[in-house]
């Protein structure tokens, strides 16, 4: 049977985090916290909003409460203060856990769901269109990720979802 396409976006995002952990522990540790004039002040920062961001949305597909969702933004502010590379990664290692035991539990990856929001209101959607948003962001930062390496004259990592694609194909 073929993997939910979610899944398999999902699958990916995790691949794309650790080729990006991969890569940050074989440059000079300092890197991590150190200041960029970028969109995050650090690469720290950016890994904090991607970790935060994706626990909101867990919550979200989890059908959990705005109030329950807003106390693991707390959560998460403290549990990810002041953390180094290492930490991170367990921390992302942990959450990807939580994420493929939820989506594996789902009977139904495109059963409608519809959180609310107490600015934008209600919005009717697919869980499948959450874990793909997940991805989009998660992307997007990576791509900010990147810069902020390069930035500092150091290489990134390719993590484009083809690579993926070329590597989980090539191991079958």
């Amino acid at each position: 049977m073929k993997k939910h396409h979610a899944l398999q976006l999902y699958d990916y995002h995790v691949w794309a985090n650790n080729k990006l952990f991969e890569r940050l522990k074989e440059l000079p540790e300092e890197i991590f916290n150190q200041e960029v004039q970028s969109i995050f002040p650090s690469l720290a920062a950016a890994f904090n909003h991607i970790y935060m961001v994706d626990t909101i949305w867990l919550g979200v597909m989890r059908q959990k409460t705005m109030v329950e969702i807003q106390a693991s933004i707390a959560q998460v502010q403290e549990q990810t203060k002041n953390k180094g590379l290492q930490e991170m990664e367990k921390l992302f290692y942990q959450l990807a856990k939580e994420y493929q035991g939820f989506l594996n539990s789902e009977s139904d990856l495109d059963k409608e769901i519809s959180p609310e929001h107490p600015q934008f209101g209600r919005l009717n959607t697919h869980l499948s269109e959450l874990v793909q948003h997940v991805v989009n962001h998660g992307t997007y930062h990576r791509g900010n990720l990147s810069a902020m390496i390069r930035q500092q004259g150091l290489s990134g990592v390719p993590t484009d979802y083809v690579f993926y694609l070329y590597e989980i194909n090539s191991t079958k």
